[in-house]
């Protein structure tokens, strides 16, 4: 199946660098365009893309503005921002997914012109919400996930578990929101977060987190110390590794990951510290961080099968 995708974006160059990105990557098509909010919604609904790259901030009606009513005309419309990583940019990129965006991009890196990488970027993004251009609108139920032939049930005795380790990319924002919003102020255990997101944005998340649920949320900071009801979130660009006195440890060493913070180092490192003592869970992403899903225990091992994403 085709993939149609519409740009909007009040920036001539960045919608023609899109274009270019995008041009000879499989079935992927730039079918239209447009400068402005209202421009797209007059342009949008005949052109009936199944993917629009939608700008944060432009003028008059802005990207916000612009997405709630592409998502009132087309609520499964798959829609990818595009934000500066300014503090207010990251701001509303958040909000953007709250309403309904499947995921952002930081805009600047397209002034590097690196045109090879944009395209790779959104081809990968697109591919994981490739699903819902094809299923039915009407919400359908999703089976409960089974655990894997031979692992050890994982929640037989929660009083043995000392941490929280969660790992979450494309589309984990509002889960990770979703999941913290509900957990009590005396939640047990401390919890450490790898949400893969792009420099300049995982502070201003854990700040938006951090005003909406009961625990503690913040940025992550060298030896700080994970505490019952304190949440912390892995900052771009570096790695969050857990100490023996669990202990936050940050670095920007490759370490052989694909993503800087990685979710397979944090987990690795949380099994190494607190082996049989912590509770790992994978949410939505795309690419292999994480995808295994194992956390040593004695020799044994926990096995977490995902499943497919609303």
């Amino acid at each position: 199946m085709s993939i149609r995708i519409f740009v909007v974006d009040d920036s001539s160059f960045v919608r023609k660098a899109l274009a270019r990105a995008l041009k000879g990557r499989g079935d992927l098509e730039v079918i239209g365009e447009a400068a402005t909010g209202a421009e797209a919604l007059a342009a949008i609904p005949a052109a009936n893309p199944d993917v629009v790259t939608l700008d944060v901030a432009m003028a008059g009606m802005d990207g916000l503005a612009t997405l709630k009513a592409l998502l009132a005309w087309r609520p499964s419309l798959v829609v990818i921002m595009l934000s500066a990583h300014t503090r207010e940019g990251a701001s509303a990129a958040l909000q953007a997914l709250e309403i309904g965006a499947v995921d952002f991009i930081d805009k600047s890196s397209l002034r590097l012109m690196d045109l090879d990488h944009l395209g790779h970027e959104l081809q990968e993004r697109i591919e994981v919400w490739r699903p819902r251009m094809s299923r039915p609108t009407r919400p359908r139920r999703v089976p409960a996930a089974t655990p894997a032939a031979g692992a050890t049930p994982l929640l037989n005795d929660l009083s043995r578990i000392e941490l929280c380790v969660i790992g979450a990319s494309t589309g984990g924002p509002p889960a990770l929101q979703h999941l913290l919003e509900r957990l009590p102020a005396g939640f047990p255990l401390p919890v450490a977060i790898v949400q893969h997101m792009p420099p300049g944005f995982t502070a201003p998340f854990a700040e938006r987190l951090n005003s909406l649920c009961r625990l503690t949320v913040m940025e992550a900071r060298e030896g700080e110390p994970l505490i019952p009801g304190k949440v912390l979130i892995a900052p771009a660009g570096r790695h969050l590794r857990i100490g023996t006195r669990l202990r936050a440890l940050l670095d920007e060493d490759a370490d052989g990951a694909v993503h800087i913070p990685s979710v397979d180092v944090l987990m690795r490192s949380a099994s190494d510290v607190r082996p049989g003592a912590t509770l790992g869970i994978l949410l939505t992403g795309m690419g292999d961080d994480g995808a295994d899903g194992e956390i040593a225990r004695r020799g044994e091992r926990f096995e977490f099968k995902r499943r497919e994403s609303e």
